[in-house]
């Protein structure tokens, strides 16, 4: 058990993904109604080691909620991954009084926790990534934004791409995880759906389906590629010269992150807030918080990482049928 916490520490780390500031507002209002002072660490682990290190009271976290990214910033920290910069991150919460911290953020703001953790600084992590690719919860802050955010450009792309008679790839985010794509794939109706979990790279199996369903009347051809395949442009260079068909990448990219948080965003993101405060005054570190089987929860950061996830086959076939590409690619 960890000793009594005066003070904690709020920070946002790696990719901004919308519904952390809610998490933040909730992190705050839940210590200071518990008796505890907070700090914001602005930038991440960077801002840590930079000392950017700001008070907070209920009046810092007004007007947030509503609003994309993070407040706090965020930044990626190479000297952090380092034993020399853990140790001086330790000792500058020491430093600043501060008894443990918040982090919010995915699997490699989790790593930071832990190192956080083994010097003595009590740690909770929230995930916060648009990729819902941390495998111990079945939810991740900012996806459901990311993903309506997707749907409603891949639809609008879709209407332009049936007018032109077009074959359109359109490549969403999600580093390497497929949740993104195979959410947008089946939400859209898309022809074709790259997974990096499950993609063989035959793309000739693509081009043949394709020239098939433009055989049966088919007017157009949505293929939605994940980031972890990429190469849109190139690919859709490939297809319309092996199809004779016009064909047009488009890729969303970071629009994804930004945007006012849904309400499952705002909503998730405030219980997630709360739940670890709330676990962090009660003398739990070394957490992450979850959601599972409907239950928020909290695991043991080491036992967090070391799980794995993958695509549900279950609903991975089901895009598939509802696509209507259970073909064969001869």
């Amino acid at each position: 058990m960890a000793g009594e916490i005066k003070t904690i520490g709020v920070l946002t780390s790696g990719g901004d993904a919308p519904g952390m500031n809610a998490a933040i507002r909730a992190v705050v209002r839940k210590a200071i109604g518990r008796g505890v002072a907070v700090k914001g660490i602005k930038k991440g682990y960077m801002g840590l080691l930079a000392e950017e290190i700001v008070d907070m009271d209920a009046h810092s976290v007004s007007d947030i909620i509503q609003k994309g990214g993070t407040v706090l910033g965020t930044a990626r920290c190479k000297e952090f991954t380092t034993e020399e910069g853990q140790i001086k991150g330790a000792e500058i919460c020491r430093k600043h009084g501060i008894d443990g911290v918040v982090v919010i953020g995915g699997d490699g703001s989790y790593r930071g926790a832990q190192a956080l953790s083994k010097q003595g600084i009590n740690t909770i992590g929230i995930p916060g990534t648009i990729d819902l690719d941390i495998s111990c919860t079945e939810y991740t802050i900012g996806f459901d934004t990311a993903v309506n955010t997707a749907m409603e450009a891949i639809d609008k792309v879709r209407d332009t791409s049936s007018s032109h008679e077009r074959c359109s790839i359109i490549e969403v985010m999600g580093r390497n995880a497929g949740y993104i794509a195979l959410w947008c794939g089946i939400a859209n109706g898309a022809e074709d759906i790259l997974l990096p979990e499950k993609y063989d790279f035959n793309e000739q199996g693509i081009i043949n389906n394709i020239i098939n369903n433009r055989k049966k009347g088919k007017t157009h051809h949505l293929i939605i590629n994940a980031e972890g395949i990429g190469h849109s442009t190139s690919m859709a260079r490939r297809i319309e010269a092996a199809t004779g068909i016009e064909t047009r990448a488009t890729i969303l990219g970071y629009m994804q992150r930004g945007g006012s948080p849904t309400c499952k965003d705002r909503y998730y993101a405030s219980i997630m807030g709360a739940y670890a405060a709330d676990i962090l005054c009660d003398g739990k570190t070394n957490r992450v918080v979850a959601l599972r089987h409907g239950e928020f929860v909290d695991y043991d950061i080491d036992e967090a990482l070391a799980m794995q996830k993958d695509i549900p086959e279950y609903e991975y076939e089901v895009s598939r049928v509802l696509s209507a590409s259970t073909r064969t690619d001869n």
